[in-house]
């Protein structure tokens, strides 16, 4: 195995920790190379480039002739991954799909070779991350005091945030860059002062990634692992801990937590600008940095067993108790009325054949009767079934006797109400008007009336209807859902 490299990232100073909380494992990774034309044409034409050219090659060449398993494996991953493309006709275009991203598929060598670029320059992310630990840990408590000085001053004035970055450039990359290319003398003593005069006498810095199967190489491996695991803890945590009282599982619960929060945004909309937000992000950032200096915090571990924890659970009972008187929930399923309308057709003079059951009254001005179309439904009551999401709440239809209230509801023109008897509604058949639906003349519609009373033994149209209703209720998520007609 090859050394650690001065030009490389990789942590070498201890492991990073592994959280203690129980989950499960997912993993995911990103990784992206970029650079100007004239750079790209240099690294084509370098030496460090031509050698890793001709490493590919012939591992391209051993892959292609010794790693059958790998190609076989990798031609049965594409007969199971689904194909992105989209059927124009089959829903909204996804513009994650190939068609509109010019990306590679999955690919099981692709994915090897990107894995090993990715975990030869990842290791900046965990230096970043043990030194952020080593900062908040107190590990070096001049360093942990500077931190906070620096922080005070950005929340006393925010504006120096924007300072922020300009001087993390120039004293965390511009200086040590400089002080690389011109380093001092060897032999100066210890009281000597840094000298930037002359010409520069090493070359510039550049970062390079960890060479493949050096120990810097695994130990990113190393890191990356217990990160993937850091990463689903923390997410099977937060999940355990959110997904409960906000998915309305304990419907008192959450709708307790919902009207705190919605009272809690009314009032921070209305005095936000009250608040003393500096204050606030001062004493924040002091208090979770003093958390984490080991004497604190076994100090406050025992206040929290001996003072905290009981009142935990009064607290928790206080909760449950007031839930319990103020929280009212709807004990009952939603229930409305659903209707349909049985249709017949005039055969003969006085002759009546059940035709349809429809959902529409198919009355004279109804679009599908102007437009000449046949009314839509099912031919037995048996077949007509709850709307998708509800089920019967009565055992049977019942005919609705307010014939006259459902016609003036939707102003239903040109028919004839019985008011007593079967409730039918029939269609009026006018002096000047044919016997099929929509070809009655232009006079016949300016004589036409709202709608008469009568027994539907006079000049009737060829169609009739009356209504039954029924009763509905939400089904239930744990009841099997049918399919309506």
């Amino acid at each position: 195995m090859n050394g650690p490299s001065a030009n490389s990232f990789a942590n070498r100073d201890e492991t990073l920790p592994v959280l203690v909380v129980s989950g499960s494992e997912e993993v995911s990774s990103e990784a992206e190379a970029t650079g100007g034309k004239r750079q790209r044409v240099r690294n084509k034409l370098s030496a460090t480039r031509l050698r890793e050219k001709v490493q590919d090659a012939s591992e391209k060449r051993a892959s292609s002739s010794n790693s059958l398993q790998d190609r076989l494996f990798a031609k049965l991953l594409q007969q199971v991954i689904p194909s992105e493309d989209i059927d124009d006709d089959q829903g909204p275009a996804d513009i994650r799909s190939t068609k509109y991203i010019d990306r590679p598929g999955f690919s099981l060598p692709l994915m090897t070779r990107n894995f090993r670029r990715f975990n030869s320059r990842v290791g900046v992310v965990f230096v970043f991350q043990t030194r952020v630990l080593r900062l908040v840990t107190w590990r070096v408590p001049s360093h942990t005091l500077s931190f906070l000085a620096i922080y005070t001053f950005i929340c006393l004035n925010p504006y120096l945030l924007g300072v922020l970055p300009l001087a993390l450039i120039l004293l965390g990359v511009m200086v040590p860059s400089f002080i690389i290319r011109h380093p001092p003398p060897p032999t100066n003593a210890p009281t000597d002062t840094y000298s930037a005069h002359g010409p520069a006498t090493a070359p510039a810095p550049s970062v390079k990634p960890v060479a493949e199967m050096s120990k810097d190489f695994f130990r990113n491996l190393r890191d990356l692992q217990n990160s993937m695991d850091d990463f689903a803890r923390i997410h099977d945590k937060i999940i355990s801990f959110l997904a409960p009282p906000t998915n309305f599982s304990n419907e008192a619960l959450s709708s307790a937590i919902f009207l705190y929060l919605f009272a809690s945004a009314c009032t921070m909309f209305v005095a936000s600008h009250l608040l003393p937000w500096r204050l606030m992000f001062f004493s924040a950032g002091w208090i979770g940095t003093c958390l984490g200096h080991p004497s604190i915090q076994k100090a406050f571990t025992s206040v929290h067993e001996d003072h905290v924890h009981p009142r935990e659970l009064q607290a928790k009972d206080w909760l449950s108790t007031w839930i319990e008187n103020d929280i009212l929930l709807d004990g009952e399923l939603e229930s409305r009325e659903v209707e349909i309308f049985e249709l017949q057709r005039r055969r003969g003079s006085t002759e009546w054949e059940g035709w349809i059951f429809s959902p529409s009254a198919h009355d004279p001005l109804s679009p599908e009767r102007i437009s000449g179309d046949r009314p839509k439904g099912t031919r037995f009551f048996e077949d007509v079934q709850p709307p998708r999401g509800w089920e019967w709440s009565d055992k049977k239809w019942t005919l609705d006797l307010q014939s006259r209230e459902w016609v003036e509801e939707r102003m239903i023109t040109g028919v004839e109400i019985e008011t007593e008897g079967e409730r039918w509604v029939y269609d009026i058949l006018y002096d000047d008007s044919d016997v099929e639906e929509g070809t009655a003349t232009q006079k016949g519609k300016d004589k036409r009336r709202e709608w008469e009373e009568g027994t539907g033994k006079g000049k009737t149209g060829i169609w009739r209807r009356r209504r039954w209703v029924r009763m509905v209720k939400r089904r239930s998520s744990t009841a099997k859902l049918e399919k309506p007609a």
